[in-house]
């Protein structure tokens, strides 16, 4: 195990021991010992190992270094796994409601015997929940519209949790000797911000072998569906893919009614049928004459014969559509005037500026991302650790953030790294506009990203013009995730994109798109008019760790929703024009 996997797991220990009711002093201890897991780089921690120096370290008792060294030589724990088994389901899962944290919990089980989310939304409906001391009418209701927003978003998934089951099984089906040709499609394949089910589509004659192995891949929880050319699993997570195989002759017509949006489907068939012309999965046939779609599709004289889509987008008089722009907003008509965008491609990514390192929330020290970016090709990697007002994400303070100025410098001088290292920090924007550092300390630094971090229930006119005076700001150089929304778990907060949008144009602000799975934001459906009017965006990982640079990759899928090319992105432009955007905003 890698020591953020680790760290992650002595966290888990700590959340689980709560629940139980254990000392608190033994609850930190854990807590306290992945916090400081993190600050140890990764070679120095298998050294460390190695010589049987782990003890050496501030705050690991044996205990602690017992079990990092098991979970690090074998990748398990057994006092974890009891550990778990003895805690009911339940209660974990009430852990992922807002609002509920492990004190919170034990108080319901104890006082109303709450030990699972049924329970507890009938308490709630009861008004149990709020005569509890430390709860109230607000919290229960907050409780409740939790429940809520996890049932609904129970049934979706984020687009990078789905990408990173799909891969493994698209390269399985393609390694079977009976597949002549395999693809994800849906909305997968279009980059949607978050994904339903999973689409898979395989070419083949011969068809048992391909479904056998499909409903007997690790992980799956449920067969749901098994036919002769279909099958539909569920994984352990919820997420459900559904298999489908085809003649190869129709391959890519099913590939793009499977891909496209309900919205271009149905565009894309009205543009056929004044060709004459009947477009379906099955293929692209004569509307008129007897027999279906499908009949039709089967008799090959009658079927366009097509083995790309590019050679389909053709036979309809259109040039190619990449996947991500099959939604219905013009990009038809876009093909047909030969007038669509050459959008921007992962390999265009130089570097990107907003990721954390330990001094703030990261999980990996400012050497170890360096390294990371430069393990990626980046010409550049961009430092923005939180603010003082942050004091969640341990913000630095303005005596920590002039150090690491310093320490920054220093790595740049010193060679070590081909990567360069800018400057910079996720400054707090404070309820009035203000920004958390002054002038003069911000002066120092490369960039300033600004963002929204707390007061999330301001009114939509107080949050925009809260936003709108830090981009007014001199030293603001990019504005930070939008909307502030976390996919899945929140609603972002009340803000007029489009006013925000005119201020950073005429501040000459770069708008970033946060690349996090969870955030996206910006959202893709702003950008493609945003840009045409001259905003600069930024695609961003918000890394917190050397893992989540390789987010950028979700960014890339929102940027070219959003019709977004590289003339329209800073990451695709060298360290010194780079440089020369920086300066000449301030």
């Amino acid at each position: 195990m890698t020591k953020n996997e680790i760290a992650d797991v002595l966290n888990e220990i700590g959340t689980l021991l709560e629940l139980q009711g254990e000392n608190p002093f033994k609850v930190r201890a854990y807590q306290t010992g992945a916090r400081a897991l993190e600050a140890v780089e990764e070679a120095e921690l298998s050294r460390l190992i190695a010589e049987g120096k782990l003890g050496t370290i501030k705050g690991f008792g044996e205990a602690l270094v017992q079990k990092i060294t098991e979970l690090h030589t074998t990748g398990k724990l057994e006092y974890f796994e009891k550990l778990k088994a003895s805690i009911e389901p339940g209660l974990a899962e009430m852990l992922h409601i807002p609002g509920l944290g492990p004190k919170k919990i034990i108080v319901l089980k104890k006082q109303l015997g709450v030990t699972s989310i049924a329970a507890l939304t009938e308490a709630c409906h009861a008004g149990k929940v709020a005569g509890l001391d430390g709860f109230g009418e607000k919290t229960q209701e907050k409780i409740l519209a939790g429940i809520k927003n996890r049932e609904a978003y129970c049934r979706r998934h984020l687009w990078w949790d789905a990408w990173e089951v799909a891969q493994p099984i698209v390269a399985g089906l393609r390694a079977l000797q009976q597949v002549q040709r395999a693809e994800a499609a849906g909305s997968l394949r279009r980059g949607a911000d978050t994904i339903g089910d999973l689409d898979f589509l395989v070419a083949a004659t011969e068809f048992e072998p391909i479904v056998q192995w499909f409903v007997a891949m690790p992980g799956v929880k449920e067969v749901t569906a098994q036919g002769k050319t279909k099958a539909s699993v569920r994984f352990e997570s919820g997420l459900q893919a559904d298999l489908r195989i085809v003649p190869e002759d129709q391959f890519v017509f099913a590939l793009h009614h499977f891909t496209g949006s309900k919205d271009h489907n149905v565009q894309m068939r009205q543009r056929a049928l004044a060709r004459g012309l009947s477009m379906s999965e099955w293929g692209l046939v004569p509307a008129e004459g007897e027999g279906t779609a499908k009949e039709k599709a089967e008799n090959n004289a009658l079927r366009t014969a097509a083995n790309t889509e590019v050679e389909l987008f053709a036979a309809l008089g259109l040039t190619f559509i990449p996947p991500e722009l099959r939604e219905g907003l013009g990009e038809i008509e876009a093909a047909e005037r030969g007038e669509l965008p050459h959008l921007i491609e992962l390999k265009d990514v130089r570097g990107a500026w907003h990721n954390h390192t330990t001094a703030s929330d990261g999980r990996n020290t400012l050497a170890e991302m360096t390294a990371a970016a430069q393990a990626l090709g980046w010409e550049y990697f961009g430092v923005a650790d939180h603010s003082k007002s942050s004091f969640q994400a341990k913000g630095l303070s303005e005596e920590r953030l002039e150090k690491q100025i310093a320490e920054i410098k220093a790595l740049n001088a010193s060679k070590k790294f081909t990567t360069h290292v800018f400057s910079g920090t996720e400054c707090d924007i404070l309820p009035d506009g203000q920004l958390d550092f002054d002038d003069a300390l911000l002066a120092q630094l490369d960039y300033v990203v600004a963002s929204v971090h707390n007061v999330f229930t301001q009114d939509e006119a107080t949050m925009t013009a809260r936003i709108i005076r830090a981009i007014e700001n001199s030293h603001t150089t990019m504005l930070g995730h939008l909307t502030g929304r976390l996919l899945l778990r929140r609603e972002g907060y009340k803000v007029d994109a489009g006013k925000v949008i005119d201020a950073a144009i005429a501040n000459r602000v770069i708008i970033e798109l946060n690349a996090s799975p969870w955030r996206l934001d910006m959202d893709w459906r702003h950008w493609r008019k945003a840009a045409e009017r001259g905003l600069m965006c930024a695609i961003n990982p918000d890394a917190h760790e050397t893992a989540g640079l390789e987010h950028v990759r979700a960014g890339i899928n929102a940027a070219r929703k959003g019709w977004l090319t590289k003339a329209h992105v800073l990451n695709t432009r060298s360290r010194e024009e780079v440089e020369h955007v920086f300066a000449a905003r301030r």
